[in-house]
Order: structure tokens, then C-alpha cells, then sequence
């Protein structure tokens, strides 16, 4: 196959690292099945994202049904959403990439589902993760969720401006992935952060 998939090229048989491969076994999978791959990358980097977490937070051991609980909010909602979400924005601006509809599809989507995932993530946080009563999470929720979505507004936007701008379509969940596992570090202390200062 000339040049590989996506482009990406390389000799041939044993001239191949195992990396090579591996990232042209991926592209074929993203070709092949884009939501498949999309969810288990995203529940993936998840499940790196609270790992780093838990470190940094100071647990001497990782808690595996957190690490767990993690890894399904990414497999399950962070990939299908982020993929369906693309795809809608390019649907409704027809796949234009002028600076203008850059501007616009970065606008809707920290208007729509930055302000979303971030509460969803809270409560999800609270209530499955860390078991506590509904009530409690909603008066946790309230304290926080205005500083993290401000926070957020300070990120994002940069993210999708780039994102938007340079980045293929059937690339850009994966990108968001990745920067979203970096995202996920900052929630989580900060949601243990808040945890501690209630116990």
C-alpha cells in the first residue's frame, strides 16, 4: 500500500518498529471503525488521566473501582459525545475552515458542551465515583462549578481554535482525548481538593 494509511509511510517487514505499526494499525482501526476507536482511546487516556491523579493526590496504592468508574465515563460518553459533536459542527458549517466559522463552531461549543461536560463530570464525580448522597454532590457542584467553568474558558477556547483550524476531522476526538486527559488531572485534584476540605 504506497505511502501507507494516512499518509504515513516506512519500509517495509522487518525495517518497521513496532511503534510504526502500531500507529498504522491504529490509523487503519480510526478508518475502520472512527466510534469504536474513538470511545476506547478516550476511555484509555482516562483511566492515564486518574492514574496520574491518584499519584499526585498522594494514594500510596491506585483504587481500581475509581480507576475503573474513570475509564467507563471516557469509554462511554467522552468518545461517542466528542465524535458526534464533530461531526455535527462540521455538518452545520458544511466543513468550512475560513477564521470566521473557526470563530463560530469554537463560540457554540464553549457556549453548549463545555458548560455541560464540566457539570456532568462533577456530579458524575461525586455521586458514582465517590458515592455520596445526591444532595451533598449538588452543594459540592454549586461551590465549584463556576471557578472550573471559568477555568475552562481560559483552556478551551485554545484547544478548539486549533483544533478546528488544523486538525483533520477524524482526528480532532483524539486530540480532544488527549488535552481532555490533561484536564481530567486538573478536575480531579480539584475535586479532591474540595472533597478533603469537607471531610
Amino acid at each position: 500500500m504506497a505511502g501507507g494509511i494516512g499518509g504515513v509511510g516506512g519500509g517495509t517487514g522487518g525495517e518497521d518498529s513496532l511503534a510504526r505499526r502500531a500507529w498504522r494499525q491504529y490509523l487503519l482501526q480510526l478508518q475502520r471503525h472512527p466510534l469504536r476507536t474513538k470511545m476506547i482511546t478516550a476511555g484509555f487516556l482516562a483511566g492515564i488521566s486518574d492514574s496520574v491523579a491518584q499519584k499526585l493526590s498522594g494514594y500510596q496504592k491506585i483504587e481500581k473501582r475509581r480507576l475503573l468508574l474513570k475509564m467507563i465515563f471516557g469509554f462511554a460518553y467522552g468518545g461517542p459525545f466528542g465524535h458526534f459533536l464533530h461531526k455535527m459542527l462540521d455538518y452545520i458549517f458544511k466543513g468550512k475552515k475560513d477564521t470566521k466559522t473557526v470563530a463560530k463552531k469554537v463560540l457554540l461549543e464553549q457556549i453548549t458542551s463545555s458548560p455541560w461536560n464540566n457539570l456532568l463530570f462533577l456530579f458524575y464525580y461525586g455521586y458514582v465515583v465517590e458515592k455520596r448522597p445526591f444532595k451533598e454532590v449538588k452543594i459540592r457542584v454549586k461551590k465549584q462549578y463556576l471557578s472550573v467553568q471559568l477555568s475552562a474558558w481560559m483552556f478551551w477556547p485554545v484547544v478548539g481554535w486549533i483544533n478546528h483550524q488544523y486538525v483533520p476531522l477524524q482526528f480532532r476526538v483524539i486530540v480532544h482525548s488527549f488535552v481532555a486527559c490533561c484536564w481530567g488531572i486538573f478536575l480531579n485534584l480539584r475535586a479532591r481538593a474540595m472533597s478533603l476540605k469537607q471531610s
